[in-house]
C-alpha cells in the first residue's frame, strides 16, 4: 500500500537541538560489540538463521504473579510465609499421628478453608493482570510480511527484526528504531504519558539514510543490521549503530520509539523492532512498588507473637503438672487413677515414663490450645479491606465527572492507615491548583493590562483588612460581565478594553504591543488541531502556560493557525488597513526550554527578509540578557511582575532582537556542528553556542497566568486543619509566590507568625559570588543553623501563649537543613508548627523530606501529588495519593489511591479513613477476643480434668467455631459499622483524632479485650461445670457426660461473644442481625434439645444416654472418667 505523497524535502533537522544529519562515532558508540553493547538485529529478517541463533523473547508480555504450572506451589509457598499459617499446618500433619487431641478433619477442614479463599483471592487478582495482558498481547499491528506487503499481526507474535507500520494515535508495539515516517524528513511526534507522565510531544527523527522509505513497497528488498546496547531501564539513553548497504551509521535516542508511548499528529510510522516483551524499556523499568503495611498490622502481628507465647507457657504449665500427676499414679503398687489403668498403659500415661509422657502431652497441649490463634484473622481481614475499597471506589461524592474520574483504592492493604494520618506532605502545581493555566494580565511595554482579580489577591485583600476589596469585588464583577457576554474560553481570562477587541491600535505604543502578540504567537511549539466536525481550533502545547499564550495572540488578533515542518502562519491584525492579513514566518532555529536554561528562543525570517530572535523565559535570566538600549520599560516591568507574583501568578519576560545574515551565519554553523556531535558534551555544546546568540535582546513586557486553585481546597485544608492533621507544602515555587498560595488554600493563616529561612540574604549572595564556593558552603550553612536555632527558641517561646506558627524554608536552605548534623532540629522545628511550606523543591528533596518525618515522628504521613516528579515522595510516604489530573498517570501508577481533585481528600480521610480504622481495630481485638474465650475455655477443662490433653469440644465444634459461627459477623462489623454518619464525620472533624491518637488499639485497648476473654472464659466454664456437675441427668441418676458438657460450653460461648459482637456494634443493618442472631440460632439448632433442657432446666431428669466408654484409644479420661480437683476419681 502507498504512502501519502510527500512536500518538498525541508531541512527540518537544522531547526530543532537535536541530531539528524552525519553523527560522530566518538564517545560511547566505540563500546558497541563489548560487554553491555552486544546485542545485533537482522533487520526484515526475523526467521533467518543469524536472527534465530541469538534467540531473542518473542513480544508475549505476562505480568501475572502465577501460572498453571506455578499457581499451587508458589500460592502455598505465600500463605506458608504467614507465621501463624506455618503453625496450623505442623499442627495438621501432627493431627494424623497419636499425639492428636482430635481428629484430622477438625483442624485441616479450617486450614483448607481459610487458605482455599485467600488462593482464591490471589487467583482472582492473576486473572485480572492475566485480562489485561490478553487485551494488550492480542493488539494488531502492520507487520512487514514480505514482497512489500503489510498485513495486520497480533503483538504477541512480533519478533526481532520485524519492520512495522504504526498508524495515528496507535501505541507501539514494542522498542523500534524510527525508518521513515509520512513526514518529508521521516520525523514524527511520539506522546509519552504511559513511561514519564508528561504530557508534552517529543520529536523523533530517523536516520537520512532510511528517510526515504516512502512507501510500503520500499521494504521489500530493505536489509540492516542494527548493533546497539542490551536491554537496560534508561529511557533516556540508546548507543547503536545501522549497517546499511556497506555503510555504518550511528544510532541515538532520536530513532528510538518505546513500547507504550503513542505515535501523535503523524499519519504512519516505518520502524524496526529492536526490544521485545521484557526487554523493552517499559518492562525493564516496571518494578514493583514498594510493600506497605499499616501500624495496625504491625501491631496485630505482635499481639499474634504475643498469643503464641500464652499458648507456649500454657502448654508448658500444663505438661509439668500433667507429668507430676502420672509419676504418682503408681506408687508402691497402689492406683491412684486406678480407672487409667496406670499398670497397663501406653507410653501417653505411663508412671514409670513420666517425662517422656510430660513431652508428648506438651505436642499435644500445642495443638489442643491452637484456637487461641486466629486461624481465619487474615483471610477476614483481607476479605474486609477489599469490600471496603469496593466502598471508597463507589463512592459517588468523590466522582469528579468533568473527567469521568471516580476514587480507586489500587491496594486494599491500607484503609485503616487512612484513619491515623498525621502529616499531609503535598505538592502545589496541579496538586491544590488546576495546572489549567489561564492567561489574566500582561506588562507591555511598561504598562500593566488585564482587570482580573485572582484568588490569591482577594485573600491579601481580605488578611489585611485593606478597602479595595469593595473595589475588587467591583472589577471582578466588570470581569464576571464580561466573561457572560461572551463564551468561556479555557486557557483564557483576560479583560482590559484598552487592548481587546483591536483596541491595541489606539494605545501610546501600539507598536510594541504588535511586536509583544506576535511574539505570543510564533516563539512556541505548539501544534494546532482542528476540529473537523466543529472547525474550531485547539492547541497541543508542550505545557499548559505555551497553549495559555498561544491562545491569548489569538484572542487579541493574532492567530496561529498551522505549522509547517520550517514555518508557522499567523493570522494578524495590519495596524494600517485594519485588515486581518495571513503572513508567514520561515522557522530558522528552534532552541527549546530546559530546566538549567529557563527560556526558550526561535529565530525566524520575516516575509521581509529580516531574521528575529524572539525569547521568552523567566526574569531570573532574562533582564541579565537586555540590551543597554532595550532596557527602556525594565523598571516597570520588575515592578509589574513583583506584583503578579504577589498575587500568585506565573511570569515570562518577553524579548527580542533582529539578526543581521552575517551574525546568524555564524551561529547556524556553530549551532550545527554542536548538534552533530555525539557524546556526553553535545547539550552542554549546544546551550554555549545559544548563549552566545540569546543577548542583547530588547525587552517587550512579561505575561502572567493563573494556576487556579481547585474547588474546595481552601475548605478542604481548613477541615483537615481542625481535624489535628499538620499539613506540608513542597513546591517548586519561589518563596513570595507559595506564601501567597498558601493564604489563598488557607494554609496560611492571618494569625500565624511566619518563620522564613532563606538563603537569599544579601550576605548569602555576596558569599555566592566568590571564589571560595566550599567556605560560602559552610558559611551558607552556619547561616541556615543559625536561623533554624533562632527559630527552634521562638517556637518554645510561642508555645506557651498558643500561637500558631508557620515555616517557610527555601529549596537552598532545605538542602542543609536535611544534612545529618542538622535534619533533627529542623525536624523539630517543623512538626512544632502548624503549617510547612517548602519552596523551590527539587523531586529528591520531597522524597527526603517525606522520609524524614515518616521515620523520625513514627508517626502516619500521607503525600499527594500529580506528576512524575512527586513518585519518589508518594513511595516513601506511608500512604500515597495519586491526583489524576493533566500531568500524565506516573504518580497515579506509582500511588496507593488515586483521586481526582484534592478536594475529596477530606471525605476519604474524615469519612473513610476514620469508619476503616475504627472497623478493623474493633474488628481484630473482636477475633482476639472470642479465640480467647474459646481458647481458654479449654484450657480450663484441662486442669479440670489434670490437662490429660482431652478436648472438651467435639471435633465439628472446633471445625466450625471460627470458619462458620463466628466468621460472618465481624467480616460484616468491619464492613459495615460506623460510629456516626458520613454528615457528622465532616461537621465534627475532631473526631478522626481517635485514629492518630491510636485510641481503638492501643495496648490498654488491646489488654481490656484479653482480659474480657479470660474472665468471660472463667464465667462460661464455672457455670456449665456447675450446672451440669452434680445435677441427674439420666433415669438412672447418673451424671452428664463429655459431650453435653461440651456441647453446653459451646453453646454458651457461641451465644456471649456473639452478644458481645451486638454490644460492639454501633450502626445496626439488617445484615448483621441476619449474621449475629441467624448464627446463634444455627448454633441452637444443630445441638440436641437435650443441652437446652439443661440450659434452662438444670434439674431436669432426661432420658437415657448411651454410656461413653471411660477411656479412648490411648488412655485418656474421657467424660464420665473425670478427676476432681482433690484427685480422687469419679465414675458415672
Amino acid at each position: 500500500m502507498a504512502g501519502p505523497r510527500r512536500k518538498k524535502k525541508q531541512h527540518f533537522g537544522k531547526i530543532h537541538a537535536f541530531s539528524c544529519g552525519k553523527a560522530s562515532f566518538k564517545g560511547e558508540h566505540s563500546l558497541i560489540g563489548g560487554p553491555g553493547f552486544s546485542r545485533v538485529v537482522h533487520c526484515n529478517d526475523p526467521e533467518g538463521f543469524d536472527t534465530t541463533v541469538f534467540n531473542y523473547a518473542g513480544n508475549y508480555v505476562s505480568t501475572t504473579k502465577y501460572n498453571i504450572a506455578t499457581f499451587l506451589p508458589k500460592s502455598l509457598f505465600e500463605q506458608f510465609r504467614r507465621v501463624a499459617n506455618l503453625y496450623f499446618l505442623i499442627c495438621a500433619i501432627l493431627s494424623f499421628t497419636s499425639l492428636s487431641p482430635y481428629s484430622p478433619v477438625s483442624n485441616v477442614v479450617p486450614l483448607v478453608v481459610v487458605m482455599g479463599v485467600s488462593m482464591a483471592k490471589e487467583l482472582l487478582e492473576d486473572w485480572r493482570r492475566n485480562q489485561q495482558d490478553i487485551e494488550v498481547n492480542n493488539r494488531k499491528v502492520k507487520v512487514h510480511c514480505g514482497d512489500g506487503v503489510f498485513d495486520y499481526a497480533k503483538w504477541k507474535d512480533l519478533k526481532v527484526g520485524d519492520v512495522v507500520k504504526v498508524e495515528k494515535d496507535q501505541f507501539f508495539p514494542a522498542d523500534l528504531i524510527l525508518l521513515s515516517s509520512n513526514f518529508e524528513e521521516a520525523i514524527c511526534y511520539v506522546e509519552t504519558t504511559n513511561l514519564d507522565g508528561e504530557t508534552n510531544l517529543k520529536l523523533k527523527q530517523s536516520l537520512e539514510v532510511t528517510s526515504n522509505f516512502l512507501e510500503d513497497s520500499s521494504f521489500q528488498n530493505f536489509k540492516a543490521v542494527i548493533r546497539c546496547e542490551d536491554p537496560n531501564a534508561n529511557l533516556y539513553t540508546f548507543v547503536g549503530n545501522m549497517e546499511f548497504e556497506d555503510q555504518q551509521y550511528p544510532l541515538s535516542p532520536q530513532q528510538l520509539l518505546l513500547r507504550d508511548s503513542k505515535l501523535k499528529n503523524t499519519d504512519f510510522a516505518y520502524g524496526a523492532v529492536i526490544f521485545t516483551s521484557h526487554d523493552t524499556k517499559v518492562m525493564q523499568n516496571a518494578t514493583a512498588p514498594p510493600s506497605k503495611r499499616s501500624r495496625i498490622e504491625r501491631r496485630m502481628d505482635k499481639i499474634v507473637y504475643f498469643l503464641f507465647a500464652v499458648l507456649v507457657l500454657m502448654s508448658f504449665i500444663g505438661a509439668i503438672f500433667f507429668g507430676i500427676e502420672t509419676e504418682k499414679d503408681l506408687k508402691n503398687g497402689k492406683m491412684k487413677r486406678w480407672y487409667l489403668r496406670p499398670d497397663d498403659t501406653t507410653v501417653y500415661y505411663d508412671p514409670e515414663r513420666a517425662p517422656v509422657a510430660a513431652i508428648l502431652e506438651f505436642l499435644t497441649a500445642l495443638m489442643l490450645y491452637s484456637y487461641l490463634i486466629p486461624i481465619s484473622l487474615y483471610v477476614s481481614i483481607e476479605i474486609v479491606k477489599v469490600l471496603q475499597s469496593i466502598f471508597i471506589n463507589q463512592d459517588v461524592q468523590m466522582y469528579y465527572e468533568e473527567t469521568d474520574k471516580p476514587a480507586r483504592a489500587r491496594t486494599s492493604n491500607l484503609n485503616e492507615e487512612l484513619g491515623q494520618v498525621d502529616t499531609i506532605l503535598s505538592d502545589k502545581t496541579g496538586t491544590l491548583t488546576c495546572n489549567s493555566m489561564e492567561f489574566i494580565k500582561c506588562s507591555i511595554a511598561g504598562t500593566a493590562y488585564g482587570c482580573g482579580v485572582t484568588e490569591v489577591e482577594r485573600a491579601m485583600a481580605k488578611r489585611k483588612g485593606s478597602p479595595l476589596l469593595r473595589e475588587m469585588n467591583g472589577v471582578q464583577n466588570h470581569v464576571e460581565d464580561h466573561i457572560e457576554a461572551k463564551p468561556s474560553i479555557k486557557g483564557f481570562n483576560f479583560v482590559d478594553d484598552r487592548i481587546m477587541n483591536e483596541n491595541w491600535v489606539k494605545e501610546p505604543r501600539s507598536d510594541v504591543i504588535q511586536k509583544f502578540l506576535k511574539a505570543l504567537a510564533v516563539c512556541h511549539t505548539a501544534l494546532p488541531e482542528v476540529d473537523e466536525e466543529t472547525g474550531v481550533t485547539s492547541y497541543e502545547a508542550e505545557s499548559p502556560d505555551e497553549a495559555a499564550f498561544v491562545i491569548a495572540a489569538r484572542e487579541l488578533g493574532f492567530e496561529f493557525h498551522e505549522r509547517s515542518h520550517t514555518s508557522i502562519s499567523v493570522y494578524e491584525l495590519d495596524p494600517i488597513t485594519g485588515m486581518r492579513v495571513e503572513r508567514v514566518y520561515k522557522v530558522l532555529n528552534l532552541l527549546e526550554f530546559n530546566s538549567s536554561r529557563k527560556r526558550m528562543s526561535v529565530i525566524v525570517r520575516t516575509e521581509e527578509g529580516k531574521i528575529l530572535l524572539i525569547c521568552k523565559g523567566a526574569d531570573s535570566v532574562m533582564f541579565e540578557r537586555l540590551a543597554k538600549n532595550g532596557r527602556e520599560f525594565e523598571e516597570k516591568t520588575r515592578e509589574h511582575i513583583n506584583e503578579y507574583a504577589d498575587a500568585g501568578l506565573r511570569t515570562l519576560v518577553i524579548a527580542y532582537r533582529e539578526l543581521d545574515e552575517e551574525e546568524y551565519d555564524e551561529f547556524n554553523k556553530a549551532i550545527t556542528e554542536a548538534k552533530n556531535v555525539m557524546n556526553a558534551d553535545r547539550e552542554e555544546m549546544i546551550e554555549e553556542v545559544a548563549e552566545k546568540i540569546e543577548k542583547e535582546l530588547i525587552l517587550l513586557g512579561a505575561t502572567a497566568v493563573e494556576d487556579k486553585l481547585q474547588t474546595g481546597v481552601p475548605e478542604c485544608i481548613d477541615k483537615l486543619a481542625q481535624a489535628g492533621i499538620k499539613i506540608w507544602v513542597l513546591t517548586g515555587d519561589k518563596m513570595e509566590t507559595a506564601i501567597n498560595i498558601g493564604f489563598a488554600c488557607s494554609l496560611l493563616r492571618q494569625e500565624m507568625k511566619q518563620i522564613i529561612i532563606s538563603s537569599e540574604t544579601p550576605e548569602a549572595k555576596a558569599l555566592e559570588k566568590g571564589e571560595d564556593k566550599s567556605a560560602a558552603a559552610s558559611a551558607l550553612k552556619a547561616s541556615v543553623l543559625h536561623q533554624i536555632t533562632a527559630a527552634k527558641a521562638l517556637l518554645t517561646t510561642s508555645s506557651g501563649n498558643s500561637e500558631a506558627l508557620a515555616l517557610i524554608i527555601d529549596g537552598k536552605s532545605l538542602t542543609y537543613a536535611l544534612e545529618k548534623d542538622i535534619k533533627d532540629l529542623f525536624l523539630e522545628l517543623a512538626i512544632g508548627c502548624a503549617s510547612v511550606i517548602c519552596c523551590r523543591s527539587s523531586p529528591k528533596q520531597k522524597a527526603l523530606v517525606t522520609r524524614l518525618v515518616k521515620l523520625r515522628t513514627r508517626k502516619t504521613t500521607l503525600a499527594i501529588g500529580d506528576g512524575a516528579n512527586d513518585v519518589g515522595m508518594l513511595q516513601e510516604a506511608d500512604i500515597g495519593i495519586g491526583i489524576s489530573g493533566v500531568e500524565g498517570m506516573q504518580a497515579v501508577m506509582s500511588s496507593d489511591i488515586a483521586i481526582a481533585q484534592f478536594r475529596f481528600l477530606e471525605r476519604l480521610l474524615l469519612v473513610h479513613g476514620h469508619w476503616c480504622y475504627r472497623r478493623i481495630s474493633s474488628m481484630i481485638c473482636y477475633f482476639f477476643y472470642k479465640n480467647i474465650v474459646f481458647g481458654f475455655s479449654i484450657f480450663f477443662f484441662e486442669i479440670y480434668a489434670s490437662f490429660s490433653g482431652q478436648s472438651v469440644y467435639n471435633d465439628w465444634y472446633l471445625s466450625l467455631y471460627n470458619v462458620f459461627f463466628t466468621s460472618l459477623p465481624v467480616i460484616a462489623m468491619g464492613v459495615l459499622d460506623q460510629d456516626v454518619s458520613s454528615r457528622f464525620c465532616l461537621k465534627f472533624p475532631l473526631l478522626y483524632q481517635e485514629g492518630v491518637q491510636n485510641v481503638l488499639f492501643g495496648w490498654v485497648r488491646i489488654l481490656g479485650w484479653i482480659v474480657n476473654g479470660v474472665l468471660t472464659a472463667v464465667t462460661i466454664f464455672w457455670f456449665c461445670i456447675r450446672a451440669i456437675e452434680s445435677q441427674p441427668f439420666r433415669k438412672g441418676g447418673q451424671v452428664a457426660g463429655l459431650q453435653i458438657l461440651g456441647a453446653t460450653m459451646y453453646t454458651c460461648v457461641v451465644w456471649v461473644v456473639n452478644c458481645q459482637m451486638a454490644l460492639s456494634i454501633s450502626y445496626f443493618s439488617y445484615i448483621q442481625h441476619i449474621f449475629i442472631w441467624g448464627g446463634i440460632g444455627l448454633c441452637v439448632d444443630l445441638f440436641p434439645p437435650a443441652v437446652l433442657r439443661v440450659l434452662l432446666h438444670p434439674n431436669a431428669v432426661l432420658p437415657h444416654v448411651p454410656p461413653d466408654d471411660s477411656v479412648d484409644e490411648k488412655g485418656r479420661a474421657l467424660g464420665r472418667s473425670r478427676v476432681r480437683p482433690n484427685g480422687e476419681a469419679e465414675i458415672n
